[in-house]
């Protein structure tokens, strides 16, 4: 079964534990909920003609405190109908999404594409117009296929009860991107939008979207935000992220409009700080691991405080999951 390392951890602890066992055994984080579903609301904010984001209300004003935030996604509007991007975690947030895109146009969603499986970018799925044609990496598509049930509790268990995601359904992806594959897809009238699959950059479910003409691009959980948030490298891969999140850094012009997962509106300058982290970290552990330091030895000496900048999740994920995992890939695959 393919599915990421810690999701199938998960799964196997729901089979044979309560719910309760299993927040036993993961480290979740200061807060549950990470953000609100029942509180969010989101606004419009237009980037170029026919081109808008979609953004909470608070993440102008809480991104640089470090407060983190709910998805980001945005639409496009073609010459027949829309690209919608991202389709949120739940009905309530979902609808909010229609009434902003009605406020400008009434064109039919023709495409929705969700950047990754994790359910806050596409539990709404199944409240998407019938004919509208869902886009996926394809490890999203079949680790969703394999892993719903338990990729719901484990959404749950990060964003609450009783928030509408016990309520979501599984509806297959439509167009699949292959790994190390994009595909471009025109809209009318010059708007080509592409999507890249550069494989593992947060998730091996990963999917960017880039629109050349506008340098327009969305960049999904890989950037999450700008300074002071760190990635969340959770999925029990780092050699091959911090790679990918390089190529795709150096890929965008300097004046590339940046879309991240959880954030304000950036720019390429703006998602540096998470290449600089990701570097940073490498160079520790690569220390650590060349001078016979064990994995809790690492942890107690790679503080790493000058990214620690007031971002509300950094010790829980720098810790429990991107430390971690850093030590795990370098020790197995050592310099030669």
């Amino acid at each position: 079964m393919k599915t990421t390392k810690l999701l199938a951890l998960f799964l196997l602890l729901l089979h044979f534990s309560t719910t309760s066992n299993v927040k036993a055994q993961m480290p979740l984080p200061p807060t549950v909920p990470i953000w609100d579903a029942n509180k969010v609301e989101l606004k419009l904010q237009k980037i170029t003609v026919d081109t808008y984001a979609i953004i909470p209300t608070t993440a102008e004003a809480e991104t640089s405190k470090g407060i983190p935030q709910a998805t980001t996604g945005g639409f496009i509007i073609g010459e027949k109908g829309v690209l919608l991007i991202e389709v949120m975690m739940t009905k309530r947030l979902y609808d909010q999404q229609i009434k902003l895109i009605r406020s400008v146009t009434d064109k039919p969603i023709l495409f929705a594409v969700n950047t990754s499986d994790h359910g806050d970018h596409c539990f709404s799925n199944y409240l998407l117009p019938e004919g509208t044609l869902i886009i996926q990496n394809e490890f999203a598509k079949e680790n969703l296929a394999t892993n719903y049930e338990g990729i719901k509790q484990f959404m749950v268990m990060l964003f609450g009860t009783n928030r509408g995601i016990e309520n979501t359904v599984y509806r297959p992806a439509d167009i699949v991107i292959p790994k190390n594959s994009n595909l471009k897809l025109d809209l009318g009238k010059g708007k080509i939008i592409e999507f890249m699959n550069v494989g593992t950059a947060q998730s091996p479910a990963d999917l960017f979207v880039w629109m050349p003409s506008t340098k327009v691009f969305w960049a999904g959980n890989p950037f999450i935000a700008e300074s002071p948030a760190i990635p969340w490298l959770f999925d029990g891969f780092f050699l091959e992220p911090v790679e990918n999140l390089k190529k795709v850094y150096n890929f965008l012009p300097t004046d590339a409009i940046v879309i991240p997962g959880h954030g304000r509106i950036t720019n390429k300058a703006g998602i540096k700080y998470t290449i600089d982290y990701v570097e940073a970290l490498k160079l520790n552990i690569e220390k650590a691991v060349a001078n016979g330091l064990t994995l809790e030895q690492a942890k107690a000496s790679i503080k790493m405080d000058e990214f620690n900048k007031g971002y509300t999740l950094f010790n829980w994920l720098h810790f429990n999951f991107n430390l971690p995992n850093a030590y795990k890939d370098i020790s197995s695959n050592p310099k030669k």
